[in-house]
């Protein structure tokens, strides 16, 4: 299944190039009141909206997916934990490009760990990213993302994947410079997710999708996640070893090598096998 958050806030079924409009199977979800859950509400029931998205699909109104504002597939994560340099390609050029480092040590993922993203920085597909330094250089980073769905501390590799509720697409935008990780990579705008989620059980074998992006047209980045150092379940063990996730927490696994600068008026194109595509521009 593949769901959408669209427009003013509504809940779509992504099929093909349609959207069946199923917002009203978020009226099963319980009233909150403060202090609000430190999760995601639609998350956290997935089962049950998803029952919902099933009686209401046969009689929704359908739109096409071309018209309507792609909002990010979560729309309240209590977190976005991230992987650095997971993939060793990343790594060398990471490690050898100044430009990069910026006179930083570049160690391995096993060893420098992993990182947060502010959710301040979350944004959907048909929504910009804004530079907010422009005279500093911010580059593209395309990413597989698990979405958690149900509460995981100290996970075991056996029972890690029986987490994730789906995947998207994630952009890490990057200022690049001397500080640290989290804070060049949580400006407003810099973590896109999308173009919709799909549900864990629509993806075959989420340790060997390829995916690629481009810039206004031109190869960027091209890889397959079965080239992670650290895969999908140990990334969850990992993190998991140190906080609690929950359900909406979006866990970035990392981006291949091929990153490079953005400027205003860029489109980028970033597309995973089994997750679509979507289409992000830059001001």
């Amino acid at each position: 299944m593949q769901l959408c958050r669209f427009n003013d806030n509504r809940l779509g079924l992504v099929e093909g190039d349609r959207v069946k409009d199923v917002t009203a199977a978020l009226k099963i979800l319980p009233a909150s009141h403060y202090p609000l859950p430190t999760y995601d509400l639609m998350i956290a029931n997935l089962p049950a909206v998803r029952a919902e998205v099933e009686k209401l699909a046969k009689d929704a109104k359908v739109l096409a997916l071309a018209d309507i504002a792609l909002l990010s597939p979560v729309a309240n994560p209590g977190k976005i934990v991230a992987a650095p340099v997971n993939y060793k390609k990343h790594l060398e050029e990471a490690q050898t490009d100044p430009a990069l480092h910026h006179q930083n040590k570049v160690a391995e993922i096993q060893r420098v760990g992993l990182f947060l993203k502010a959710t301040s920085s979350l944004r959907g597909a048909s929504e910009d990213i804004i530079i907010r330094h422009p005279d500093r250089r911010t580059d593209h980073e395309i990413e597989l993302v698990a979405i958690i769905g149900t509460k995981c501390d100290r996970a075991t590799r056996e029972n890690a994947m029986s987490h994730i509720a789906g995947y998207c697409i994630g952009l890490d935008i990057t200022v690049r410079g001397p500080e640290e990780r989290s804070l060049r990579k949580s400006i407003d705008t810099y973590s896109v997710m999308g173009p919709y989620m799909v549900t864990a059980d629509s993806v075959k074998n989420p340790d060997n999708l390829s995916f690629e992006l481009t810039v206004n047209g031109e190869p960027r980045q091209k890889a397959n996640t079965s080239d992670l150092i650290i895969g999908i379940a140990d990334l969850i063990v990992f993190a998991s070893a140190y906080y609690t996730l929950m359900p909406g927490d979006l866990l970035m696994t990392g981006t291949p090598e091929g990153v490079a600068p953005i400027v205003p008026g860029d489109v980028i194109d970033a597309r995973i096998d089994q997750l679509g595509s979507m289409k992000v521009k830059v001001r």
